[in-house]
């Protein structure tokens, strides 16, 4: 069934449409942290959809809001009052911690990304963007252009001229030998020297941890550093809480709290879990930003009310249950283990992270150089072992990316990393 269900997918879809393992996985369905394919087998599952599976598969409250919604009506478009989207919209506002929020919803990541970049621009009178090496924003031909992870990067045309800071990448480059108090210096006088040499830019985007790029992030405080170097010349700071917005880092509830020491982003851009699978994404920022484009615009889908009830349901349960506590607890002791595991693995050079948001950086035993293959191997053993996670990395790394729903439990973190354990040490 598999074999066939491949083929009809190589022969209509594009080449470059990714998919794990050789042998192709259908989820057919979910419940709580885990998934069944096809032929029945059963997984944990630490990649959620991509990190989009926040809360668990199924949730009752989310399925029955679907339900209800979709029995009165689907879609209207942005052109009609919409109460779901209203509703939304001010609980969005009231945790952004942005003052005089107005929020935007859309359909992505991709297209929430997109958005601030044209309210940056528009607002600025200027299409130079600051965005950070190892990067990943989307797949617009706009947010490809900021795309500082050649893996994601498939051209060199842009609207935008992008210019890269250093910072995401705590333990590889330039500075990385520097203690953290030293980095961010190092960083903060790049910054400053890479802007005595052009015209003021519109904004600098930046992941408070990088996703795709392998789950790293900088000292906290750096992009609190990067504002106060940005606000004396009027550059905007567009924080993507695509992937780490929600409490899944379990520290704070948006990535970008742990460098708020200058206060909040100007914009802030969100998707991913907040719908639980539905297909919502949006920006929220200051009126006087979000207000300044001077022509027309709607959202079609963007905002429509079978997804706005689903995040509403989504967001309430998250909050009610505290599942940003849960992240950090057994993320805690998920990271703790794990990391009892890397020091017995040659092939493990770090395990990093916060929350249940999780990588492991695999490499050449006694080098610091990428080991594609071993993710593989162990990506191939973990599912064997019934248990999914995601790759990533840039900068020439291989990097297992864990990210559970977060209503994860003690017993299942237990459970996966004994899944991951064995697939690790079958390099």
């Amino acid at each position: 069934m598999n074999r066939d269900l491949f083929a009809r997918h190589r022969a209509v879809l594009p080449d470059w449409l990714a998919l794990y393992y050789e042998d192709p996985l259908e989820i057919t369905h979910g419940e709580g942290r885990h998934v069944w394919d096809a032929a029945g087998n059963k997984y944990l599952d630490f990649f959620g959809g991509i990190l989009t599976t926040m809360t668990a598969h199924a949730l009752p409250e989310v399925t029955k809001a679907v339900a209800e919604q979709a029995g009165r009506i689907v879609h209207s478009s942005t052109l009609y009052l919409n109460r779901p989207m209203v509703e939304l919209a001010e609980r969005v506002a009231q945790l952004s911690g942005i003052p005089d929020a107005r929020v935007f919803f859309t359909t992505s990541g991709t297209e929430a990304n997109d958005t601030a970049l044209l309210l940056a621009t528009a607002h600025r009178r200027s299409n130079t963007i600051l965005a950070m090496r190892n990067s990943y924003h989307g797949r617009s031909f706009s947010s490809v252009g900021i795309t500082g992870n050649r893996g994601w990067s498939p051209t060199s045309l842009s609207p935008l001229q992008t210019l890269y800071v250093h910072g995401g990448v705590r333990t590889r480059g330039p500075y990385a030998h520097l203690d953290d108090r030293d980095f961010i210096d190092a960083c903060v006088a790049d910054l400053e020297d890479l802007l005595g040499h052009t015209r003021a830019p519109a904004a600098l985007i930046a992941e408070p941890v990088q996703g795709v790029g392998g789950f790293t992030s900088p000292p906290d405080g750096l992009y609190a550093a990067f504002r106060e170097v940005l606000h004396e010349r009027g550059i905007l700071w567009i924080a993507d809480e695509v992937q780490t917005g929600w409490g899944r880092t379990g520290e704070h509830f948006w990535g970008w709290q742990a460098h708020g020491r200058s206060g909040p982003p100007d914009i802030v851009t969100f998707a991913k879990g907040i719908g639980n699978g539905m297909s919502i994404g949006g920006v929220v920022a200051r009126a006087e930003i979000m207000n300044c484009l001077d022509a027309n615009s709607i959202s079609t889908f963007g905002g429509t009310q079978v997804t706005m009830a689903a995040g509403l349901a989504n967001l309430n349960h998250l909050l009610e249950h505290d599942l940003q506590g849960n992240a950090r607890r057994v993320g805690g002791l998920l990271i703790e283990r794990l990391r009892a595991v890397a020091a017995q693995v040659p092939h493990v050079r770090e395990v990093r992270g916060r929350g249940l948001m999780i990588g492991i950086e695999l490499t050449r035993p006694g080098t610091d150089e990428a080991a594609p293959e071993a993710a593989s191997t162990v990506l191939e053993e973990a599912r064997a072992g019934g248990l999914l996670v995601g790759k990533g990395g840039g900068h020439s790394t291989s990097v297992l990316r864990i990210a559970p729903p977060m209503s994860l439990t003690v017993a299942e973190a237990e459970e996966g990393a004994a899944i991951l354990e064995r697939a690790l040490r079958s390099i």
